[in-house]
C-alpha cells in the first residue's frame, strides 16, 4: 500500500502551454484498457490495449499496474488513437492524459515523452481523481472522497478545494480475483484504506467528505456487490456516475473543452460528454 507522504506536491497538472491549440483528445492510459474522449465522436476503447495480461512484451497490456511496462506498444495504442482523431497533422493539438493519483515522476515523464514524440503540440497530465471528479463530483468546492477501484490499482484519494489532500494505493483490483469469487477482499482494501486516512486526517475533511458520500469510479464501481458492501460499511450512501468505468476519461473531456474554449478554440463540448 502507498501513501502520498513522500515530500511531492500533489494537485498539481503539469501543463505545457496550450494557448494557441484548436483541437484535441483526452486520455485514460489504464491497466484493463485505453479509453479516449474524442470531439464529435465520443468514447473510444482501444482494443490492443486489453490483451492477456500473461503475455509477454507487445503482447500483453502495455501498462500494468499503473506502469508502463511496454512502451513501445503503449506508442502504437496512442498513435493510433490520435490518428483516428487528429488524423496525420497534430499541429496546434492539445491532449489531456489522465494518470494513478500516486503515480511516479518517471510514469508522469514517459507519457509526455510518448506524446511529445508523436507530435502533440500541447500536454496536460492530471491524475485520475482530479478528472473523476470534473465529471461526477459535486461543485461546491468542498472535501470529496474518490474511491477508484480498477482492474489492478485501488486508490482512495481526499479532495479539498479540487486539490489532493491526501492519497492511499494498493497494487490489488478486480482482475485479482478469481471466476466466482467474492470482492472481499478487493472492497476491505479499499474499506482499510479510507479508515487509515481518516485517522491521520487532523482537519476533519474525510468525515465531511464521507458524509457527502464517496465518489466511486472504476470497473468495480460498477458491481453492486462492491457498491454495496461499501455503502454498508461505511453507512453512508455513495456517489456512482451514468457509467464509472468511464468516469476518469470523462472528466478529463471535459477538462479539454474548457482548456480549448480559454484558448480561444470552437467549443469542444457541444453536449454532454458521450
Amino acid at each position: 500500500m502507498h501513501s502520498p507522504h513522500d515530500g511531492r506536491r500533489h494537485g498539481r497538472s503539469i501543463r505545457n502551454g496550450y494557448r494557441g491549440a484548436t483541437r484535441g483528445l483526452a486520455l485514460d492510459l489504464g491497466s484493463s484498457c485505453t479509453r479516449a474522449w474524442i470531439p464529435g465522436l465520443g468514447i473510444v476503447t482501444d482494443a490492443e490495449s486489453t490483451g492477456d495480461p500473461e503475455g509477454g512484451s507487445g503482447h500483453g497490456r502495455p501498462v500494468r499496474r499503473g506502469r508502463i511496462v511496454d512502451p513501445e506498444s503503449c506508442g502504437r495504442i496512442l498513435s493510433r488513437i490520435a490518428g483516428t482523431a487528429l488524423g496525420a497533422d497534430w499541429s496546434e493539438t492539445l491532449i489531456v492524459l489522465s494518470h494513478p493519483v500516486l503515480a511516479g515522476p518517471e510514469h508522469r515523464a514517459e507519457v509526455r515523452e510518448l506524446l511529445a514524440a508523436l507530435g502533440a503540440t500541447s500536454i496536460i497530465v492530471l491524475d485520475s481523481a482530479r478528472a473523476a471528479a470534473a465529471y461526477a463530483g459535486p461543485q461546491d468546492g468542498g472535501p470529496l472522497l474518490v474511491v477508484d477501484i480498477g482492474a489492478e490499482l485501488t486508490e482512495v484519494t481526499l479532495l479539498v478545494d479540487g486539490m489532493v489532500r491526501d492519497a492511499r494505493q494498493a497494487e490489488t483490483g478486480l482482475s485479482d480475483l478469481g471466476p466466482d469469487e467474492q470482492p472481499t477482499a478487493v472492497v476491505r482494501t479499499g474499506l482499510d484504506m479510507i479508515m487509515e486516512m481518516w485517522r491521520q486526517d487532523r482537519h476533519g475533511a474525510v468525515l465531511g467528505a464521507l458524509r457527502k458520500g464517496p465518489l466511486l469510479a472504476g470497473g468495480g464501481a460498477l458491481r453492486p456487490d462492491v457498491t454495496n458492501r461499501i455503502a454498508v460499511r461505511l453507512g453512508v450512501p455513495v456517489r456512482l456516475a451514468d457509467d464509472p468505468a468511464t468516469t476518469v476519461v470523462r472528466g478529463a473531456g471535459l477538462i479539454l473543452g474548457s482548456a480549448l474554449r480559454k484558448a480561444g478554440a470552437a467549443p469542444a463540448l457541444p453536449g454532454p460528454v458521450r
